[in-house]
């Protein structure tokens, strides 16, 4: 993959929102790599014309790269970012079809049910904790066996599995904050709080400047 000229003039842009789990990979994969960019922070309501010429899906992240190409899924550009540099070793530190179909399970199939559970007004067909359940059943509890096995979900360290996947974890946890801190999912607790507590993580989380 081209690695490219990154000084000031020629930085990549970032369409972002600072809570979207989708945005937060995408930051956390180009700081990990070392990626300059120039970070536009998205309003929702008021998508900013330039970023639905680029992408009119109007979702984020949307990543503009040097060359004119444009990443509109955040998965591509975590990849993108590490392939100019993984210092951490987040492509290397377990097979990447066991990561990404952890990914994959995270996405098509645990967001949907987080979705449900963080808004059950607009999915009334069932109560809030069913939805709850679900996510469980489907995804978390899959990911604290794993994590019983060794300290982050593939390996001993911090894989691309761990960093696209925490964020969605995270947004869950903060849906019913005593519930997610009696729970039994003790080794998932440890691992949400260790990721997003690391120095990493809350520097992607800072508001831009001027919020």
């Amino acid at each position: 993959m081209a690695h490219y000229d990154l000084s000031p003039m020629n930085q990549p842009v970032l369409y972002s929102f600072r809570r979207c789990p989708y945005a937060i990979r995408a930051r956390l994969a180009l700081r990990c790599a070392g990626v300059p960019y120039e970070l536009r922070e998205v309003a929702l309501r008021n998508k900013p014309a330039d970023m639905l010429a680029l992408s009119p899906k109007g979702t984020v992240p949307v990543l503009r790269l040097p060359d004119g190409q444009v990443l509109e899924q955040s998965l591509d550009i975590m990849r993108w970012a590490l392939s100019q540099a993984d210092p951490q070793g987040w492509l290397t530190h377990a097979p990447l079809d066991e990561m990404l179909e952890l990914i994959d399970l995270n996405d098509r199939q645990f967001k949907p049910l987080l979705d449900r559970y963080k808004y059950p007004e607009r999915h009334p067909d069932q109560h809030r904790d069913c939805y709850r359940q679900q996510a469980m059943d489907t995804m978390l509890l899959t990911l604290n066996q794993r994590l019983l096995r060794h300290r982050h979900l593939c390996a001993s360290n911090p894989c691309l599995a761990d960093m696209a996947i925490v964020p969605f974890v995270r947004q869950f946890a903060q849906v019913d904050r005593e519930w997610w801190d009696a729970c039994e999912l003790l080794a998932l607790r440890h691992w949400l709080n260790a990721l997003t507590s690391s120095e990493l993580f809350e520097a992607v989380m800072a508001k831009p400047d001027g919020n």
